[in-house]
């Protein structure tokens, strides 16, 4: 073997040797236990950084070492490839997002092989592919046949410059962030899937552990963020009547202003009413008034989420007209407020300022009457200039002001009041959702094709199957002023499939989120041409661990469930739930730099662009610029990010340490499910681990290669060599079980430690000792720096008895190697740390005893004086002699 620590070499030659035998290419095996592990898809964006790298090597070396303790693993790798950033990089390079899509997978590709990562690409998966997305269409068309799928009317953000429809977080203070242009909120018609249909089974799978699917492998945190959207509410659905006639005489909406209300027991306490600013009432209003038109187009402007208008100031406007009450049948008057949303519920709320705090400050903002009608024994008396928040305690209050309803603890009220608009036919207790139905329309080019025909005769036509998939043309280049697709003449005019006119396709796509409900299953049978999935997925799914960012706890996730779920019963798959366990790892963070304009824009700096400056404690004080020397700012710890120009790319780290180095100190840095910091010290560190390794395995090479089995006639440096090791043993099996790669990789280092630090015999047996020790450190270490373990367990001559490492079988710990001959106990006198002393480890108390009056370092320190008492404290190898 070359005495020189090489990475390049030894990376290149181990990965050439895993592709001669396609070692990771994987089939389905009825013989063994099978387990699928699996990284979320990434967009591909061009560059990898080390933030990556962490991610799939907690994948990699679950991988590698369940498959040695005998599991077939699937660990597969695709690419998130529809979406709008492929669009605006299109825009701004003039070309299609079609080829910076490719390239870019290309270049990511050829940035992940050099890690060594088992991934068995010939399952790889790009969404953008048609023999991918056809499946997207395909089962569209099939819940459109469930009623699964269906068109109706959406509120969406739409820039009037770009003519485009706006994500909520490209809409930045009311306005479009490419073009600046003010948002207006229009309806336009939109596909939808029903995911409100599952909405029972989505949450009991999340929130009640006596769920047969409750997702138990799953953090607590992700549970509780999907019960939070999801969303269930158990309330009163109840109505304001009015008699507001439109202009054919008409009662709007029947006479009724629906409400609903988790609070029915403050309904006494109804002072006013607010709308939506696309509801019935305020369009009828707005008719005559033009102020309150111009406010309605106001209300219009901006995101149509409900954490976007949580955060604006609440601002309404009377519209004149005025409801019923329902108990009381005093008049109510209605406002337009624009923080009431048209999608969520009826577009309307019942307005309680005394016991609501967003309708208090509403109330004092326009002078609207405030009614206290709940009170709460020992709280402090009501006062209607500020807002306290015993106000709304529903636990303690207990009804006053409230007519026959008064005296009552909140569920009594609630019960009470319910009855009383059953009664009048107004209302009745209702189980309301949070969520809603998932819209699944782009108004954008680079996405799956909505699979839709419109026909002047016929109406909107699905594509027969056969016709699919629906191509979207890989060669047009968006220009900002719309989807492309309303401009290609060869992708709208069709024919009808029904009558054969004349008709064009749809043009909106699917969010890509559709991409990536379903991509899993796909990676288990990636060449099935005549169906979605075949029995392969019957083999793999569900997925045993998956692994991703927190950023997708709630809607990847709940739409992947959903998704099975739709399959489920549409009879393409036999499970209920996608994803066993999951794992969401720590960001990678590393320090950020900038320098910020007179008008307050930011130039951010790479790390090798600066010049830090530290204090005495090595704490960053201040920055330079490399360039031209001038001050830059820190920007603090900041997660790896392009934006802000802090990453730190592999190809990199790899051109100086190497591959094994980036996935060893990724690992390292800390417990994988935490953010931890970067660090080019720590890097090296990992780096010098590595070398030692690989001359310790030089040095002792033909000691090893000559090493037999048999490990009989062990001296004491020996035995305590197989001590530490198969203690160790035990420690890093329980991390890897555990997922706690961090202390794995301190368990390897230990483990090199302990066989420098060996005290050995030139004897076979202790030769078969130090055999058994490197061996277990290269099978331990082998997950987290495979190359470098892969070449020793082949130059030391491991692989010629057990075959390659990739398939060597995980160690067993020896119990009796742990049993010890003799037992160190630390000696104190007179409760002061003096020494130790060694005793046969079947020793008795007396003989023990005996041992540590008799030790040189007792008669030093005990300076002739007698024993008064011995105390040995259970459970522990102290024994402290008073004199």
């Amino acid at each position: 073997m070359n005495p020189d620590f090489k990475p390049d070499d030894i990376e290149r030659a181990a990965q050439a040797a895993w592709n001669a035998r396609d070692a990771y290419r994987v089939n389905e095996d009825a013989s063994r236990p099978k387990f699928y592990a699996c990284s979320m898809l990434p967009y591909p964006s061009g560059k990898l950084h080390m933030g990556h790298v962490r991610n799939y090597t907690i994948n990699d070396m679950m991988a590698r070492y369940l498959r040695m303790k005998g599991y077939n693993v699937l660990m597969p790798m695709g690419w998130d490839a529809f979406g709008l950033p492929a669009e605006n990089a299109a825009i701004d390079k003039k070309v299609a997002p079609a080829k910076w899509t490719r390239d870019n997978i290309a270049d990511m590709k050829s940035q992940m092989q050099p890690l060594g990562l088992a991934f068995d690409w010939s399952r790889e998966v790009a969404t953008c592919d048609p023999e991918y997305y056809k499946w997207n269409q395909w089962f569209f068309l099939k819940m459109l046949d469930k009623g699964l799928a269906y068109k109706k009317t959406q509120v969406v953000n739409w820039d009037p410059v770009d003519q485009t429809v706006l994500a909520n977080e490209q809409v930045v203070d009311g306005k479009g962030w490419r073009s600046g242009a003010p948002v207006e909120r229009r309806e336009i018609p939109g596909y939808y899937l029903a995911i409100t249909q599952y909405a029972d089974e989505l949450l009991a799978n999340v929130a009640d552990p006596a769920a047969p699917n409750y997702l138990s492998g799953w953090p607590e945190r992700v549970r509780l963020m999907q019960e939070h959207w999801i969303g269930k509410s158990e309330g009163v659905r109840f109505a304001f009547p009015h008699q507001i006639k439109d202009d054919s005489g008409h009662l709007i909406q029947d006479g009724k202003l629906w409400v609903f209300t988790t609070r029915a027991d403050t309904i006494m306490g109804v002072t006013f009413c607010a709308v939506a600013a696309e509801h019935p009432l305020a369009t009828h209003a707005a008719k005559n008034n033009p102020a309150l038109a111009a406010f309605i187009e106001k209300c219009k402007l901006g995101g149509t989420t409900e954490a976007e208008l949580a955060l604006k100031e609440k601002e309404g406007m009377p519209t004149g007209l005025k409801v019923t009450h329902p108990l009381t049948n005093e008049p109510v008057d209605v406002w337009v407020g624009n923080y009431v949303l048209m999608g969520y519920g009826d577009g309307a709320v019942m307005g309680v300022p005394g016991h609501d705090e967003r309708d208090f400050a509403f109330a004092k903002k326009y002078g609207i009457d405030i009614l206290q009608v709940i009170a709460v024994d020992d709280e402090s008396e009501y006062s209607y200039d500020h807002w306290q928040e015993w106000y709304a305690d529903k636990q303690r209050g207990i009804t006053v002001n409230s007519d026959n309803f008064s005296g009552m603890p909140y569920k009594v009220a609630v019960d009470a009041v319910a009855k009383a608009l059953h009664a009048q036919g107004l209302g009745d207790k209702k189980t309301t959702w949070r969520l809603r139905d998932w819209g699944i329309s782009r108004q954008r080019y680079w996405g799956t094709p909505i699979p839709i025909i419109h026909c002047p005769k016929c109406g909107d036509v699905p594509v027969p199957e056969k016709d699919l998939p629906v191509l979207l043309p890989e060669d047009l280049v968006p220009d900002g002023s719309g989807n492309p697709l309303n401009k290609s003449a060869n992708f709208l005019n069709v024919a009808c499939p029904t009558c054969g006119a004349d008709a064009r396709r749809e043009t909106d796509t699917m969010d890509t989120f559709v991409d990536s409900a379903w991509y899993y299953m796909r990676y288990c049978c990636p060449d099935s041409h005549d169906r979605m999935v075949d029995e392969r997925n019957d083999y793999w799914m569900p997925m045993d661990q998956y692994i991703g960012g927190i950023e997708h706890a709630v809607l990847h996730l709940l739409y992947a469930r959903f998704w099975t779920k739709a399959m489920r019963d549409i009879g393409l798959v036999k499970f209920d739930e996608p994803f066993t366990k999951l794992f969401t790892q720590g960001m990678l963070l590393n320090e950020s730099f900038f320098r910020e304009d007179d008008a307050g824009k930011k130039r951010w700096f790479y790390p090798s662009e600066v010049e830090v400056q530290y204090d005495d404690k090595g704490h960053p004080v201040g920055a330079v610029s490399r360039e031209d020397g001038q001050p830059v700012s820190l920007g603090g710890i900041e997660k790896m990010s392009k934006s802000k120009n802090n990453v730190v790319e592999p190809r990199d780290i790899i051109a100086r340490f190497g591959a094994d180095t980036a996935r060893l100190f990724t690992m390292f840095a800390g417990p994988p499910d935490q953010s931890a910091a970067w660090s080019d010290s720590g890097a090296e560190g990992s780096f010098r681990y590595l070398r030692r390794l690989w001359n310790f395995g030089v040095k002792h090479a033909d000691r090893i290669q000559r090493a037999g089995h048999h490990i009989e006639g062990l001296s004491a440096g020996a035995k305590d060599l197989r001590r530490e090791v198969h203690t160790l043993l035990g420690q890093v099996s329980h991390d890897y079980d555990s997922l706690k790669y961090n202390t794995v990789v301190s368990g390897a280092m230990k483990l090199l430690n302990a066989l420098e630090g060996a005290k050995l015999a030139d004897t076979p047996a202790d030769d078969a000792a130090l055999r058994e020790g490197v061996s277990v450190l290269l099978r331990g270490l082998y997950p987290a720096a495979p190359h470098i373990a892969h070449a020793l367990w082949t130059d030391l001559g491991y692989a010629k008895v057990h075959g390659d490492l990739l398939d060597a079988e995980w160690p067993k710990v020896d119990v009796a190697a742990l049993v010890q001959d003799e037992i160190e106990w630390v000696l104190q006198v007179n409760g002061k740390l003096r020494g130790s002393v060694k005793v046969p480890a079947a020793a008795d108390k007396s003989a023990i005893e005996a041992a540590a009056v008799a030790s040189p370092e007792f008669i030093k320190f005990s300076e002739g004086k007698p024993v008064k008492k011995i105390v040995m404290p259970p459970g522990r190898y102290l024994i402290n002699v008073v004199v």
